[in-house]
């Protein structure tokens, strides 16, 4: 009986295809696009939490430029970004922003976002979603989720909701926020 011979392995020929370059290549550019993108989105976005509890009132600098008043029971959420993103859940807040501040304010209170154009202003946000605006210097824009935009002044003041605002009116500097006086 004859042994059989085994089988003669001959060396690897590499034969270019420029159908499975460009197939290696879209892969390729592929996985750069999503790590590029996870890259871009994975980044955790700086958010600080302030709250004060029933008899508690707080004041501290949030920028360079731009101070927050907290009253009793309330409570926001200040994101960094460029406008400056503070969040109102509940309770009264007061901002205090110099002219020369670097940073833009915009305040989210319930579904409305009111735009801050260098003031001083405070907001308050009702249990039911509509809220109370009051500015004690320069003006402010009030964006309705409903597409209008509100303008308010120094020494006014307005409730405003989803669709609108209502009882704007004039007040005096004092009536603004009277719980800061508790703070100073």
């Amino acid at each position: 009986m004859q042994k059989p011979e085994p089988p003669v392995i001959e060396p690897f020929a590499f034969v270019f295809s420029w159908r499975r370059f460009l197939i290696h290549c879209a892969i390729m550019g592929f996985c750069v696009f999503l790590g590029l993108m996870t890259w871009y989105f994975g980044k955790p976005h700086s958010v600080r939490l302030y709250e004060t509890k029933s008899e508690a009132l707080l004041a501290t600098p949030i920028a360079p430029g731009i101070d927050m008043a907290l009253d009793a029971r309330s409570s926001v959420a200040v994101k960094e970004g460029q406008p400056l993103h503070v969040e109102l859940f509940k309770g009264n807040v007061y901002f205090d922003i110099q002219k020369d501040a670097v940073h833009q304010l915009e305040v989210k209170a319930g579904n409305t976002l009111i735009k801050d154009f260098g003031t001083r202003f405070r907001v308050q946000l009702h249990k039911d979603g509509t809220g109370h605006i009051a500015v004690a210097d320069g003006h402010i824009k009030i964006h309705t989720p409903s597409g209008n935009v509100f303008q308010i002044n120094a020494h006014e003041q307005a409730e405003f909701d989803d669709t609108g605002i209502s009882k704007h009116r004039l007040l005096t500097e004092r009536d603004i926020a009277p719980w800061r006086s508790q703070q100073e």
